[in-house]
Parts: structure tokens; C-alpha cells; sequence
């Protein structure tokens, strides 16, 4: 039996992929949304934000034999925890994760976490069109709400606790995009001049993220684009293929 994180599209095709060539799969995930599109493809779930110490009686408790790891690219807590639950229970611990891409155009600027894109967004100003998601919404709006000549578009998934920080942050429902992707580069496109933005704000989430519809847009409507770099994670064990993943799985359980 294999513990799973799961979140994203591809996370929930590698768990179907798992469970097909005859491993049962428990997926953790932190939405209902998330846990719906699992369910419908027959993978129980369970939802909630787990500790390290939780996942750790978890694999204990039902007997997990492997932690499989397919969180987001930028969910660094959550693989921090895997990591720690795996050796606490002394069972593997398999990372899948997005392949990287390598961007590179002169309107684009790399920076290493939120806390730099927000300031240096804050020293350019203008229209700034956020789609880095909810969760460090407050890191810009710390930054840029209320900053003169500057407005903030805000797009994220179209969920009601998305809605209300946002009101708690200061940011005006005219200034909020609640839609959920995948976005082509022509959607993109409309968005950034139904808008006028003249920055963007982004993160390397991989081609499953549609990063390349975002820069190609931005490149082609003449706007700067910043980019938050993965975070730095030592997984000791990384693959960027189901193959690879199902390969590692079978043989990690086999020398058990």
C-alpha cells in the first residue's frame, strides 16, 4: 500500500498509473476539489494538512510500505514532511516531481522566493498580475496594495476562501480574476491586455503549470515577466516520469 500527496493534474494521473499495475494508493490532499477529481478516478483520499508526526502514525498505523511524494513543485513544507514521515516510519520515500524547464527571453527576470518578487515588483509598479495562487497572496500585498501607480490583479482558483483573503488583504473584486486553468497562451494574452498589465508575476511550476503559455503571452504583448525559482529541496530520490516512479516503487519493495 502506497501513501501518495497528490494536488495537481499529473499527481492524479501517476496515482492512477500506480494503482493500474496492482498497488493500493491512499492520496493525501489539502482540497475537496482535489480529493473529487481523485475519487472519480476510483483512488481513495483522504483531506487535511498533515504534520510530519501525523504522516508518520498514518504510515505506521495502515502499514504504508512507500511514500510516493508527487506534491507541487512548490510545496516545500508538505515534502519536507514526507521526507521526515518516510525515515521516522523507515519506509521509502519516492519524489515525483514536474520536469524543469529553462527559461530565458530579455523580458524576464528570475528571482529566488516571493519575498524578492514582491519587492522588486514593488520598485516597478504598474498594472502587477499576480498568478503565483493564493496561499503567499499577503507576501505582495504587504508589498504593492495601496503602493501609488500601482494595481494588483489578483488570479487564482474560484473558491471562496480565496475571495475572503483577498478582502482581508485589501484587494477590490475588480482587481480578482477567480478562474481555473489550464490557460492557452491567447487566454493569457486577452487577460493581460483586457487589463493593461504591464508585469507579471509567476513561478516555475514545469510545463504541467502552463508556465511557457504565460511567458510566450507576456513576450508577445511586450511585458516583463518575474519568476520565482523552485524551492531547494534535497530529495535524495527524484524522478520526472511515471516509468521511473513505478520502476523505483517496485524495486524499493522488492529489496524490502
Amino acid at each position: 500500500m502506497i501513501l501518495f500527496l497528490a494536488g495537481t493534474s499529473d499527481a492524479r494521473e501517476l496515482a492512477i498509473e500506480i494503482q493500474h499495475v496492482g498497488f493500493q494508493v491512499l492520496a493525501t490532499v489539502v482540497t475537496e476539489s482535489a480529493a473529487k477529481s481523485l475519487q472519480d478516478a476510483k483512488i481513495t483520499t483522504q483531506i487535511g494538512r498533515l504534520t510530519s508526526t501525523d504522516m508518520a502514525s498514518l504510515i505506521i498505523e495502515k502499514g504504508f510500505h512507500a511514500v510516493v511524494d508527487a506534491s507541487h513543485p512548490f510545496a516545500e513544507e508538505a515534502s519536507k514532511n514526507a521526507l521526515q514521515a518516510a525515515k521516522e516510519a523507515n519506509v521509502p520515500y519516492i519524489r515525483y516531481e514536474r520536469e524543469s524547464q529553462r527559461f530565458q527571453n530579455e523580458k524576464l527576470i528570475m528571482v529566488r522566493d516571493y519575498a524578492e518578487a514582491a519587492k522588486l515588483a514593488a520598485t516597478k509598479r504598474g498594472v502587477i498580475m499576480l498568478t503565483t495562487g493564493s496561499k503567499t497572496l499577503a507576501i505582495f500585498a504587504k508589498e504593492l496594495v495601496g503602493l501609488e501607480n500601482t494595481r494588483v490583479i489578483a488570479r487564482m482558483l474560484p473558491r471562496i476562501d480565496n475571495m475572503e483573503k483577498c478582502a482581508q488583504l485589501g484587494i477590490e473584486q475588480k482587481n480578482i480574476v477567480a478562474v481555473q486553468g489550464p490557460f492557452s497562451k491567447e487566454l493569457n494574452k486577452a487577460l493581460y491586455n483586457q487589463y493593461g498589465v504591464t508585469l507579471m508575476i509567476t513561478k516555475e511550476s514545469g510545463k504541467v503549470g502552463s508556465v511557457d503559455e504565460k511567458l510566450e503571452a507576456a513576450l508577445e504583448c511586450g511585458i516583463e515577466t518575474i519568476m520565482i525559482s523552485r524551492p531547494d529541496v534535497d530529495y535524495k530520490n527524484v524522478h520526472s516520469s511515471f516509468n521511473l516512479v513505478i520502476a523505483d516503487i517496485k524495486k524499493q519493495l522488492n529489496e524490502k
